[in-house]
């Protein structure tokens, strides 16, 4: 029988590079605090990615990369320790054409063609470029939007300033009991236009309300955007988790996210900051690998 695919296409945007501390990267026995306030060295840059999919019900995006703002705004973080929290945590170098817009129009898109666009989680380098959305969607877990209101959000990377935008059309889900074998061992999900091409997973752990992203096409490897679930595939692959949020819960969504590689031998692994992704991502969908970058 034909299957009709209603994903035309899936590519990748970079907006600039981020390096971060080696415990960041993967945990180890140190506590957070302790390795990000001793730790002198860095990781080598990573990319900054948000993915793009031509649905036929709209152009989606799942993650919207880093404000340019944050490295020439001099206001753009916390002033105080906070802010020195933040400057310890990661450094960034993001180029004038390394803007979410420039890259969708290197890819024959323009910011206004986004029907939707998917927060995996609400730390900065994910919602950076909310302020060109007001057309869109945007698509983020209730557990993670109830963040916000928790007690000393910047400590936890959350600017409230930079994701409650005057004008933005929020769609705050929670996921269903998901009926749909090919999801084990997820017992949840949210379809995010009902055909079961993209499927909303629950993966918690670097963050309360963090998502991962199944996109299924027939006959093509099926691909997961999963956010900061970890920096590296490899990485995940081997069970090694990233040295923030609740490592207990981190553990979990990477098993079960290597319970549904068995299921798919195939399943392509996208991390928003792993230096590979974008040659995997052109492998699985036959296309030359491009970051839409400068």
């Amino acid at each position: 029988m034909n299957v009709t695919d209603p994903i035309r296409q899936v590519s990748v945007v970079s907006t600039g590079q981020v390096q971060i501390r080696p415990d960041h990267l993967a945990s180890t026995w140190r506590p957070t605090y302790v390795w990000l306030l001793s730790s002198r060295s860095w990781t080598g840059p990573r990319p900054i990615n948000a993915y793009v999919i031509e649905h036929r019900d709209g152009l989606v995006l799942f993650d919207t990369g880093q404000d340019q703002a944050s490295v020439t705004d001099p206001g753009y973080f916390p002033g105080g320790v906070t802010g020195v929290l933040y400057d310890r945590l990661a450094r960034f170098e993001i180029g004038p054409q390394e803007t979410l817009s420039a890259g969708l129009d290197r890819l024959g898109y323009a910011v206004s063609d986004v029907r939707t666009a998917v927060i995996s989680h609400l730390h900065q380098d994910h919602i950076g470029g909310l302020a060109e959305l007001s057309q869109a969607d945007i698509v983020v877990s209730q557990a993670e939007w109830d963040t916000l209101s928790a007690p000393l959000p910047e400590i936890r990377g959350l600017m409230r300033r930079h994701i409650d935008l005057p004008g933005l059309r929020w769609r705050k889900i929670t996921t269903e009991p998901a009926g749909d074998p090919g999801l084990a061992p997820f017992g949840s999900c949210h379809d995010l236009f009902g055909d079961g091409s993209l499927v909303l997973l629950p993966t918690p752990g670097h963050t309360p309300g963090s998502m991962s992203l199944l996109v299924r096409r027939p006959g093509r490897p099926p691909l997961i955007m999963v956010g900061d679930v970890t920096y590296d595939a490899h990485l995940l692959e081997a069970g090694h988790v990233p040295g923030v949020g609740s490592r207990r819960r981190l553990r979990e969504a990477t098993a079960m996210i290597n319970t549904m590689r068995q299921q798919y031998p195939g399943l392509v692994i996208l991390p928003a900051h792993d230096p590979g992704a974008a040659g995997r991502l052109a492998q699985a969908t036959g296309q030359a690998p491009t970051l839409a970058s400068a």
